[in-house]
C-alpha cells in the first residue's frame, strides 16, 4: 500500500520528531561523557587503571540518569489530563500527542534495560580491572584493597556493587512482567513488580554513595603525568634530557583523589517529586468511597455500574481507575466511563467484561451466586455492594471525537464503551463542539452484544431523524461469526436490524465512501478493539489511495 507523505506527516511526524529528539539527546549525553572521561586530565590516572570499561560505564550512566528521569512524566496522569484538557495551552496536535505517553514510557523503559546491561557489563570488567591494575603508586585510587582481590568479594562488600545488585534484580523482574502475556494472564503480578520502582528509585539514589570511581583534584600542583620525586624522565621516557627541564616536569605534590558527589539525584529528584504529588492529589480526590446505584447484568458476561459521588465531573471519552478493597486493596483497573454526569443526572457509570481474575472476583461481589445464571435481556439486582473507590477521570483520544468536523468511530467487541459515552453526549444536547458527522462502526462476534447499548444506538438515531438530520449519524453493525445468527426481532430494535450486516467490515470500501463524501476535510478516525482491526485502519489512514482527504488515526489506550 503505497503512503501518503500528507498522511504520514499528519499520523506519525509528531511522535517521530519527538522520538528524533529524544535519541538524538541520549546520543549527544553519551558522547559527551564517553570524551569526558576518556581525554578529561582529572580522570587521566582511573583511566590508565580501567581503560573503556571506565568510559562506557559512565557514558551509560548518564543515558540511564536521562530516562531513569523521564520513564515518570508519562504516568503523572492528572497532569496530562490537565495538560489534554486545557485547550488554550494545548493545540490538537500536542493533544494526540499526549495519547502516546504510554508509548514514550515503554520507550523509556527499554532504554533503562538496555543501558543497564551495558552499564553492569562495562563494570564488571572495571572490577576485575581494578583487582588486576592495582595501582601502587596511587592507593586513594584503588576500590580493591590489595592486588589480585577476587572480584565478587569487591561487589559484595562495597556499596556501589550491593546496590547495583539489587537493582538489576528489581528491573529483571520489572521488566520480565511487563510482557504482553504477563499483563493479559496475570495483570496481578505485573501491578506488584512495577510498585516496586519505589523501592528502585531509592536504592539508585545512594547507589553511587560508595564513590567507588574517583577524580583527580589537585591538577595544577599535579598534572597528570608529571614527575614525582622518585621518578625520573629517563625512567619514564627512556631518553636523556636536559636537568632543567626534568626539573619543570617534577610534581609540586601528590596527586589528591575524591569521589564524585553522588548526581543521580539531581536528575530524578524533580520527576519524582512530581509523581508522588500527583499520587498524593490522586489518593486525597479517591479517599471517598462511591456509591453504587445499580448493578445491571447484560449478555456476554458484561455487567454495568451506575455511582455516584460527590463534585465528580468528566467528558465524554475520559476513563476512570477502579479500586475494590474487598478483592485487592492494592489493585487499580482503568475503565472507560460509559455515561458522564450532566446538570440533570449525577450518576456515572461503565461497562465491563469479566476477562480475569479480578473482574470475577469482583462481579461476584456485585451479585449473588445464586442469581448468576444466564439471561438475554438486563437484570437488574438490588443488593448491599462492596466498597469501592474511583479515581480520575483521566484523559484518553476518544475526547478529541468532538474536535474533527467529521469522525469515524470504530469500535471491537467491549471497546465500543469509549464511544458510548460520546452517543449519550450527543443524545444529551452536549453543545460547543465542531462534530457535523459521525460515523459509527461496531463489530462484534455474537448478535447478543449488541443488547449492550442497544436502546441507546436507537435513541440517537431517532433523535437525528426527527431533527432533519438523517446524515449527521451513520450507523454500522457488523456479526463477524454468522452461525447461530438470530435477529434483532424487537420492534424497538428495528432501525438496528437494517443496519446489521453479517461478516468483516470491508474497510477500503468504507473509506473510500467517507473519502467521497469529506473531500478536503481532515477525518478523525478512532479505534478501541483487536489489534488487528487497529493495524489495518492505521494503514489506511496512511494511505495515498485518497488524495483529496486527511485521516487522523487514533487509538484508544489506557496508560
Amino acid at each position: 500500500m503505497v503512503v501518503s507523505l500528507r498522511s504520514w506527516v499528519a499520523n506519525e511526524g509528531g511522535k517521530h520528531l519527538v522520538l528524533m529528539l529524544w535519541l538524538g539527546t541520549n546520543t549527544w549525553l553519551f558522547m559527551k561523557t564517553f570524551l569526558l572521561y576518556s581525554t578529561g586530565k582529572q580522570y587521566h590516572y582511573l583511566y590508565k587503571m580501567l581503560g573503556l570499561g571506565l568510559c562506557i560505564s559512565r557514558a551509560s550512566a548518564s543515558v540511564l540518569n536521562l530516562n531513569c528521569s523521564l520513564v515518570l512524566l508519562p504516568m503523572c496522569r492528572s497532569l496530562l489530563t490537565f495538560v489534554r484538557g486545557t485547550h488554550t495551552v494545548s493545540s490538537r496536535k500536542t493533544r494526540r500527542l499526549l495519547d502516546k505517553s504510554k508509548t514514550f514510557h515503554v520507550a523509556c523503559g527499554v532504554a533503562i534495560c538496555i543501558f543497564s546491561v551495558v552499564h553492569v557489563s562495562a563494570h564488571l570488567v572495571n572490577v576485575v580491572n581494578f583487582s588486576a591494575s592495582y595501582s601502587d603508586d596511587f592507593p586513594a585510587l584503588n576500590l580493591a584493597r590489595y592486588r589480585g582481590e577476587d572480584p565478587k568479594l569487591i561487589m559484595l562488600t562495597t556499596v556501589p556493587g550491593v546496590t547495583g545488585l539489587l537493582l538489576v534484580l528489581i528491573l529483571f523482574l520489572m521488566f520480565t512482567s511487563s510482557s504482553h502475556y504477563v499483563r493479559v494472564s496475570n495483570y496481578e503480578i505485573f501491578w506488584y513488580t512495577h510498585n516496586l520502582f519505589i523501592i528502585f528509585y531509592i536504592i539508585l539514589m545512594v547507589h553511587m554513595v560508595g564513590g567507588a570511581l574517583k577524580y583527580q583534584t589537585n591538577l595544577e600542583a599535579h598534572p597528570p603525568g608529571c614527575l614525582r620525586a622518585n621518578q625520573s624522565s629517563t625512567e619514564q621516557q627512556g631518553e636523556e634530557l636536559e636537568q632543567s627541564e626534568d626539573e619543570e616536569r617534577r610534581c609540586r605534590e601528590e596527586a589528591h583523589f575524591q569521589p564524585h558527589c553522588p548526581q543521580t539525584w539531581l536528575w530524578v529528584s524533580g520527576p519524582l517529586c512530581l509523581y508522588c504529588a500527583e499520587r498524593l492529589y490522586r489518593y486525597i480526590r479517591s479517599s471517598d468511597p462511591v456509591t453504587i446505584v445499580t448493578v445491571i447484568r447484560h449478555p456476554c458476561d458484561v455487567f454495568e455500574l451506575r455511582m455516584l459521588k460527590k463534585n465528580f465531573k468528566a467528558r465524554p471519552g475520559q476513563y476512570i481507575v477502579l479500586n475494590c478493597p474487598h478483592v485487592s486493596s492494592f489493585e487499580n483497573h482503568p475503565f472507560t466511563l460509559t455515561t458522564c454526569p450532566t446538570e440533570n443526572k449525577a450518576t456515572f457509570g461503565i461497562h465491563l467484561r469479566v476477562v480475569g481474575d479480578w473482574t470475577e472476583r469482583f462481579t461476584q461481589l456485585l451479585l449473588p451466586e445464586q442469581r448468576m445464571d444466564l439471561e438475554i435481556l438486563p437484570m437488574v439486582q438490588q443488593r448491599r455492594y462492596p466498597k469501592l473507590y474511583v479515581d480520575g477521570p483521566f484523559g484518553s483520544p476518544s475526547e478529541e471525537v468532538f474536535n474533527y468536523d467529521v469522525s469515524l468511530c470504530v469500535a471491537g467487541g467491549i471497546g465500543v464503551t469509549p464511544f458510548a459515552c460520546v452517543l449519550h453526549a450527543l443524545l444529551d444536547g452536549w453543545a460547543g463542539f465542531r462534530l457535523q458527522r459521525l460515523y459509527f462502526v461496531w463489530v462484534c462476534r455474537e448478535l447478543q452484544s449488541f443488547y449492550w447499548f442497544a436502546e441507546l444506538l436507537c435513541a440517537v438515531h431517532h433523535k437525528f431523524w426527527q431533527e432533519n438530520r438523517p446524515d449527521y449519524f451513520n450507523l454500522k453493525l457488523y456479526v463477524s461469526q454468522p452461525h447461530n445468527l438470530q435477529s434483532m426481532s424487537e420492534e424497538r430494535y428495528r432501525p438496528l436490524t437494517s443496519r446489521l450486516l453479517v461478516g468483516r467490515p470491508k474497510w477500503k470500501l468504507l473509506f473510500d465512501e467517507i473519502a467521497k463524501t469529506n473531500q478536503q476535510k481532515r477525518v478523525g478516525v478512532f479505534c478501541c478493539g483487536p489489534k488487528g482491526i487497529s493495524s489495518t485502519l492505521h494503514r489506511l489512514c496512511n494511505s495515498s489511495r485518497f488524495p483529496g482527504t486527511t485521516f487522523e488515526f487514533n487509538k484508544e489506550s489506557f496508560s
